[in-house]
């Protein structure tokens, strides 16, 4: 088997894997984390990644309507000889005929990055890879804790700059399951601190966090807390700023379906636990979540998104003027529920 366990990937990309093995893949559900990987393992092959004769990019259409364009680019030497690495770029058609045809010729000198998506077990391209002596299958999931810390130190450190101690826990727990989302709030953040040589927490809280979307769950928690008069205000500053009321019931639905599935998977933990568990949550809404999930029970929640359900289906059915009044009822109604312990 030549799967890398998810643990061993970035030491893999440092050091470089064995110039050997021709085809590496690349997949998972983090499009961004495919993304980078797939470009250092391709671009770190080559002397100079800028050359575009040594460094060829190919959609995998391409390669899934002529199998053999794979082989073609895999046997050509470079006008000034020297290395190669091709990157197949991901595509809606399957490419592990090509990539088995690759498999079966010499390769020198030559590294081919396939970029894919998130692929089952027993998808044939990951197959495929995972039993090749030829190959590598790379996986690419969600990060942890642990792999978004490696990411802002490594990050910052490349921008000359430090984080505080404190400042790094924060943005760790404000950072979500998607590599490239991630990367850019980090960027964000550094060119922010840019001359300061330190980022410390003010500098996080201020940078680290899209106002829209602070507004939007700070309505969102006051319903599902029970304070009835804070989603009359806030409903009615979204109304004033004409957001769509079927996106505020969208979110307030996923809110819903993300509490309930934090009870019934945590049957035996408590609300503090549970809310521990809960991936990118701000560490300011930690006390409102926890309260919540202490207020609102299974079969509460399943009400809860019913209501929901029904006022989404409401406003896209119902004119502007009447899909807001709709999401405000439907917000009010949770409330109600919430304050009723």
């Amino acid at each position: 088997m030549t799967a890398v366990r998810p643990g061993d990937i970035e030491d893999l990309i440092r050091r470089g894997p064995d110039p050997r093995i021709p085809v590496i893949l690349v997949y998972g559900p983090d499009t961004g984390l495919v993304t980078e990987r797939a470009k250092a393992l391709a671009e770190g092959f080559l002397p100079d990644a800028s050359d575009p004769f040594a460094l060829v990019k190919i959609d995998g259409d391409v390669v899934a309507s002529d199998p053999g364009r794979l082989c073609d680019e895999a046997g050509t030497v470079g006008l000034f000889g020297g290395k190669r690495a091709i990157w197949v770029r991901p595509g809606s058609r399957n490419v592990a005929p090509a990539v088995e045809a690759v498999l079966g010729i010499p390769v020198t000198d030559t590294r081919i990055v396939v970029e894919a998506g998130d692929l089952t077990k027993g998808n044939p391209l990951r197959a495929l890879c995972e039993k090749s002596q030829r190959a590598l299958a790379v996986p690419c999931y969600p990060d942890d804790e642990r792999a978004l810390g490696d990411l802002i130190d490594r990050t910052l450190r490349g921008l000359d700059l430090r984080i505080d101690r404190d400042a790094r826990e924060v943005l760790v727990r404000s950072l979500g399951g998607d590599r490239r989302a991630s990367l850019m709030e980090i960027e964000k953040l550094a060119l922010y601190a840019a001359g300061k040589g330190s980022i410390a927490l003010d500098d996080v809280e201020a940078v680290v966090s899209d106002v829209a979307a602070s507004v939007l769950n700070t309505l969102i928690d006051a319903a599902f807390d029970g304070r009835a008069e804070t989603v009359e205000r806030d409903s009615r500053r979204f109304r004033q700023e004409g957001l769509d009321p079927g996106q505020v019931l969208g979110s307030a639905l996923r809110h819903a379906t993300a509490l309930l599935a934090l009870r019934l998977d945590n049957p035996d933990k408590t609300p503090a636990a549970m809310a521990a568990a809960w991936r990118g949550l701000h560490f300011k809404r930690k006390a409102s979540i926890e309260r919540q999930l202490s207020l609102w029970g299974p079969g509460r929640l399943r009400q809860a998104v019913e209501i929901l359900q029904q006022g989404v289906l409401a406003c896209r059915r119902a004119e502007p003027t009447l899909a807001e009044a709709l999401a405000s009822a439907a917000l009010l109604r949770i409330a109600e529920a919430g304050r009723r312990r």
